[in-house]
C-alpha cells in the first residue's frame, strides 16, 4: 500500500536506496554514524567524589531524572518501531531509523551506566516513572498516541491515518525529545555548570548530539508529510498541534515543580520551566507557528542544542527546503 510519497507500508517499497529521494534523511544517517559512541568511553566513577558532596536536593534531582530518561529512551524506540518505521516507504528513512533505535538503546545503557556507578536506589528511580503523577501523565500522554498507532487500526493512505501519523511525530519527536528531553538536559548539564559531575556532563553532551539530529529527522518527516498531503493542511489540524505543544508545557511545567520543589543553587523550577517555554516557543517555530510565550532563553549556554532548523511555514505546501545542515 503506497501513498507516492514518503508514507507507504509495502513491503516491497523501498528496497532500493539509489537514486536518494530525501536527501536530508541520507545526510542525516551518516552523521548519526559519524556521531557513534558508547558509554563506558567516559569515565563516570571520577564523579563519585562530587556525587559524595551534593546536597540531598541535588541527589533527588539526578535520580528524578534517571527516573524519567531510563523508561522513555525505550519508549521512543516503540514510537519508533511501531508508530514511524512501518509507516514510511524510503530506505534513506529507513536507514536513519534503525540507527536512532540503536541510538535510543545506547542512551538506556548510558543511563543504567549511571545508576550502575552512583549511589542511586535503583529500584525508587524505577518506580517513579509509574508513581509520581507528574511523571506519569507524561508517559501516559506519549503511550495514547504510540497505541493509535499500534493497536488500533490505521490507514495511512486515508486523511485520518494521516493525521494520526503526524500526531505521533508531534508527540514523540517535538515534545517528548524536543521539549521534555532538552529541558531534563538542561537541568543534567547545570551541574557542569558549577564544576560538578563533569564527566557525567560529557555523557550528557553526547545524548544531547544524537537528540539534536532526532529532532532534525522528526520535523522534516513532519514537514516533508504535509507537504505531500495537502488534506492534513487545515486551520483546524494546525490548531490541533498547536494546542498538542502547549499541553506539553502544562505537563512538562508540573513535572519540573516535582523535579525541584524547593531548589538547588543557581536553579528551580520556574528557572526551568521559563527555559521549557522558550524550548517551545522555538518548536512553534520550526513548525512555521507564531511563538506562543516570547520568553527570552535563561540559559544562553545550552543555546546550540536548542536550535535547529531554517524556520519553514507549517502549511507551506510550496516550499521544498527541508535540508538541514547536520554538522555537529
Amino acid at each position: 500500500m503506497s501513498t507516492n510519497g514518503i508514507l507507504g507500508t509495502g513491503i516491497g517499497e523501498g528496497l532500493l536506496l539509489k537514486p536518494v529521494k530525501y536527501e536530508w534523511a541520507y545526510e542525516l544517517y551518516n552523521q548519526a554514524v559519524a556521531n557513534t559512541w558508547f558509554p563506558n568511553e567516559v569515565q563516570l566513577g571520577e564523579d563519585l567524589g562530587d556525587f559524595a558532596k551534593m546536597t540531598a536536593e541535588e541527589r533527588h534531582a539526578l535520580t528524578f531524572l534517571m527516573s524519567y530518561f531510563n523508561p522513555n529512551e525505550l519508549l521512543v524506540n516503540k514510537a519508533l518501531a511501531f508508530g514511524v518505521y512501518p509507516y514510511v516507504s524510503s530506505a534513506e528513512c529507513h536507514l536513519y531509523l534503525a540507527k536512532q533505535m540503536w541510538e535510543e538503546a545506547n542512551h538506556c545503557m548510558a543511563f543504567e551506566y549511571v545508576l550502575e556507578t552512583f549511589p542511586i536506589d535503583r529500584a525508587q528511580a524505577y518506580e517513579s516513572h509509574l508513581s509520581v503523577p507528574s511523571m506519569a501523565a507524561k508517559e501516559e500522554f506519549e503511550i495514547r498516541f504510540i497505541k493509535r498507532m499500534t493497536e488500533q487500526t490505521l490507514d495511512i493512505t486515508a486523511t485520518e491515518g494521516k493525521r494520526d501519523f503526524v500526531r505521533n511525530l508531534v508527540a514523540y519527536n517535538v515534545i517528548l525529545e524536543g521539549i521534555w528531553f532538552y529541558s531534563g538536559f538542561m537541568v543534567a548539564l547545570s551541574f557542569r555548570q558549577r564544576n560538578l559531575l563533569r564527566n557525567f556532563g560529557s555523557l550528557i553532551e553526547w545524548i544531547v548530539r544524537d537528540e539534536s539530529l532526532h529532532l532534525k529527522f522528526g520535523l522534516n518527516l513532519i514537514l516533508t508529510v504535509l507537504e505531500e498531503n495537502p488534506d492534513l493542511q487545515t486551520p483546524e489540524f494546525a490548531a490541533e498541534i498547536r494546542q498538542l505543544v502547549l499541553d506539553g508545557v502544562e505537563m512538562e511545567e508540573r513535572y519540573n515543580r516535582d523535579l525541584l520543589p524547593n531548589g538547588i543553587l543557581g536553579l528551580n523550577a520556574d528557572y526551568i520551566n521559563t527555559y521549557v517555554r522558550y524550548l517551545a516557543d522555538r518548536r512553534l517555530e520550526e513548525l512555521g507557528f507564531e511563538p506562543a510565550y516570547g520568553v527570552a532563553n535563561p540559559a544562553k549556554w545550552m543555546a546550540t542544542a536548542n536550535d535547529t532548523l531554517q524556520l519553514v511555514n507549517f502549511f507551506e505546501s510550496t516550499n521544498t527546503s527541508y535540508e538541514v545542515n547536520a554538522q555537529a
